[in-house]
């Protein structure tokens, strides 16, 4: 069972199709953050690296051009549905931790939400409801985009050259990297939002309050 799914993914892997697939994914991903597109990426670095087929640097390019396609789709959703989005109970938080967040470090929030879970989505909606300028937005997101086709493709690729002879291990290895480090983001996100949260207001504030 185990090497007929074995030989199944890497036929997958192996044909020309899977660069439009990786792209398709990572589109669908900038507004629709259930599809398993950083996996898809992690997976096509696995194989790359284990039997030399899909090319580690196209799958990393269509990954990256895919995310860009699709965090602009994002955008321009956000610019056209912003009343909805604000009223919406889970998307209006995640919508108001965007634009604060948006104030506080401006474009180069939009690096560092690609790598927060539906981060990304909440980031570029929000860009696109505020009418952030749509050049700079490309320029950030272009940014973004690369760094998370190389990220991705390269956990892979170090999963699947630690166990040449093993795709399995290597994309277990290769996720296992990933979670690992999603969930220290998250958790410095927590400490330094318990740490804002607790620092005392200048007297000034609190007496305006």
């Amino acid at each position: 069972m185990t090497q007929a799914i074995l030989d199944a993914v890497h036929q997958a892997m192996s044909s020309p199709w899977i660069y439009l697939a990786l792209f398709a994914l990572a589109m669908l991903d900038g507004f629709f953050p259930v599809v398993p597109a950083e996996t898809s990426v992690i997976t096509a670095g696995v194989f790359a690296a284990s039997t030399g087929a899909p090319n580690l640097a196209l799958v990393i390019v269509v990954a990256a051009l895919g995310a860009f396609v699709g965090d602009h789709v994002s955008y321009a959703i956000g610019r056209t549905t912003n009343n909805r989005l604000r009223n919406g109970k889970r998307s209006g938080k995640a919508i108001a931790w965007a634009e604060q967040a948006l104030t506080q470090r401006g474009g180069l929030v939009l690096v560092v939400a690609r790598y927060i879970p539906a981060g990304r989505t909440a980031c570029t909606l929000t860009m696109g409801a505020v009418a952030y300028p749509r050049r700079s937005f490309a320029f950030f997101d272009a940014i973004a985009a690369l760094s998370w086709g190389v990220y991705s493709g390269l956990i892979g690729y170090v999963g699947g050259a630690a166990f040449e002879n093993d795709p399995i291990k290597g994309l277990l290895l290769g996720l296992g990297i990933a979670l690992s480090i999603t969930a220290l983001v998250e958790v410095v996100r927590h400490v330094r939002r318990r740490r804002t949260a607790e620092e005392p207001r200048p007297a000034v504030v609190r007496a305006r309050d």
